[in-house]
């Protein structure tokens, strides 16, 4: 029997590294897509080549992605956004993939991705978790943990991410995070009902 497939979503500063945490620290299996993302973006020959042949040489700096560099050329340019994603996803999905193979064993294994609903991979899973928390902290939090950001940049990241709205419909379970004293037994509550839902 093949392991159950359960991602977890949610849109920036809304706590997905959080709960991906804490899930692995229950001892649970959980693959980090946008941290594997940027390791295929840096390590991935193959991926480094189309993206220099895309976007210039100016797109690595000593070999690693120029972060800065690439916030400015997608900022306002949705072409060179879809691009960049249309060259890495594909690699992510392999490897995405290929971790499920040697992860066989587990019962259930957990996939974080920010861009679950937007690429479509949330249909190859058996679940969904959305974290849903208020704009205005997920706008604080961020401004906290990325001080290179400016609010403006921020919100507009928010605005083109998918609306908790529409999030909604298209999860399985939705995680508050708004008062962090919560959170770990919201998500053991949560994690025993997903449990039941998937051996029913």
């Amino acid at each position: 029997m093949k392991p159950y497939l359960i991602g977890i979503t949610g849109g920036i500063g809304s706590g997905k590294s959080t709960v991906s945490q804490i899930i692995s620290h229950l001892g649970y299996k959980v693959y980090n897509s946008d941290v594997r993302a940027n390791e295929i973006i840096n390590d991935n020959i193959s991926v480094k080549e189309k993206l220099i042949e895309s976007f210039g040489s100016d797109i690595y700096e000593d070999s690693t992605l120029n972060k800065e560099y690439v916030s400015k050329l997608i900022f306002n340019n949705e072409s060179a956004k879809i691009k960049i994603n249309s060259i890495v996803h594909p690699e992510v999905i392999v490897d995405f993939n290929n971790w499920v193979k040697r992860n066989n064993t587990e019962k259930n294994l957990f996939k974080e991705s920010a861009l679950l609903f937007e690429s479509g991979s949330y249909k190859e899973l058996d679940k969904v978790i959305y974290i849903y928390c208020d704009i205005k902290i997920r706008v604080e939090r961020v401004i906290k943990r990325d001080p290179h950001r400016t609010k403006n940049e921020i919100e507009k990241i928010i605005k083109n991410q998918i609306t908790s709205e529409d999030a909604n419909k298209l999860t399985d379970y939705v995680l508050e995070n708004e008062q962090k004293g919560l959170l770990l037994p919201n998500l053991v509550k949560l994690l025993e009902r997903i449990s039941i839902d998937l051996n029913n």
